[in-house]
């Protein structure tokens, strides 16, 4: 059965999730179950919870990052999911599966890069596991926990007539991969540091979450697929403003160029910025309008487009681009 069926390429990430998450158990506690940024349960207080995985050859190089790297990524990324469901993170549990042979040095300037991420964000290292594994594997996971003061922000809560904003920048993660494969790092400092080390705008969540954010998510996957996922999940049609994204594109543009600018901004992973719609009268500051949230027409699915159009790149998928 590992082989020989229906291969994971086949199918993209929301359409295996699709296939798998209706097979899970829920419980009485489980207010939001799996499919948004993060789980809520219910107990004395809303408890977010959610998880993630790196692994060394696809998530990334010993060439270009840095044990200590990897830590403040794999933070990083948890700790942004936890910030868009609105709630504000207090501790991760971390898991370390390697090849025997891994050295020493390596795992303890990851734990240091772990440790100086939660320190940052005020977290707490609540525990782990670790595990060996065959030659030249090596996987980092970290289990985030957070608290939510109120209702979580879900990715279904998009209306018509709200706007489409973000907190923080586009792009960048994805130049800075760029510029890594070319060996180019001078071009851009900034992008290979949001590469290595993504910069969450964790504060701006609950925040967003006071001021009446309608939907949120981070950018993990890039725009256009993290943008289509609010818009598919609350059945309403994201426009996306590309004079509004001028300012991310020309930023990059002299590093990587104007085309690959637009592809990083529009596609480009990795980024953890916050995403949300707002009503239009209730951005909060930090957060710049980048599009418009209307209902579909007649026989129009629901979806994401950019100055009115369908666009075929979507952004990254764990399996189709692995």
């Amino acid at each position: 059965m590992m082989t020989g069926g229906t291969p994971l390429r086949s199918l993209d990430e929301d359409e295996l999730l699709a296939r798998i998450l209706p097979g899970f158990p829920a419980g009485d506690d489980l207010l939001v179950p799996p499919g948004d940024d993060a789980a809520v349960l219910v107990g004395s207080e809303r408890i977010i919870a959610t998880t993630d995985t790196v692994v060394l050859g696809r998530d990334w190089l010993d060439a270009w990052s840095s044990g200590a790297d990897i830590g403040h990524k794999v933070v990083a990324q948890n700790l942004a999911d936890v910030a868009a469901m609105g709630g504000r993170p207090t501790g991760v549990l971390v898991t370390l599966v390697a090849d025997p042979e891994l050295s020493l040095e390596w795992v303890l300037d990851h734990v240091r890069g772990l440790a100086e991420a939660c320190r940052a964000a005020g977290v707490a290292v609540l525990g782990g596991d670790l595990s060996s594994a065959p030659a030249g594997v090596v996987m980092v996971s970290v289990t985030a926990l957070g608290r939510l003061a109120g209702d979580p922000v879900l990715r279904s809560g998009a209306r018509a007539g709200d706007v489409l904003a973000v907190h923080g920048s586009l792009g960048l993660a994805d130049a800075g991969l760029r510029l890594l494969k070319a060996e180019a790092v001078d071009r851009l400092p900034l992008a290979v540091e949001r590469q290595r080390r993504p910069a969450p705008p964790l504060a701006a969540g609950p925040e967003a979450s006071a001021a009446g954010a309608t939907a949120m998510l981070d950018v993990s996957d890039g725009l256009l697929r993290d943008g289509g996922r609010i818009a598919r999940a609350s059945h309403v049609v994201i426009d996306l403003d590309l004079q509004a994204l001028a300012g991310d594109v020309d930023a990059l543009a002299g590093a990587v160029g104007a085309e690959a600018a637009l592809d990083c901004v529009l596609a480009g992973g990795e980024e953890h910025s916050l995403l949300a719609t707002f009503p239009a009268d209730a951005l909060p500051d930090g957060w710049r309008v980048v599009g418009a949230v209307r209902a579909p027409g007649e026989d129009e699915p629901a979806g994401i487009l950019v100055d009115g159009r369908h666009v075929s790149h979507t952004g990254w998928d764990h399996f189709r681009n692995g």
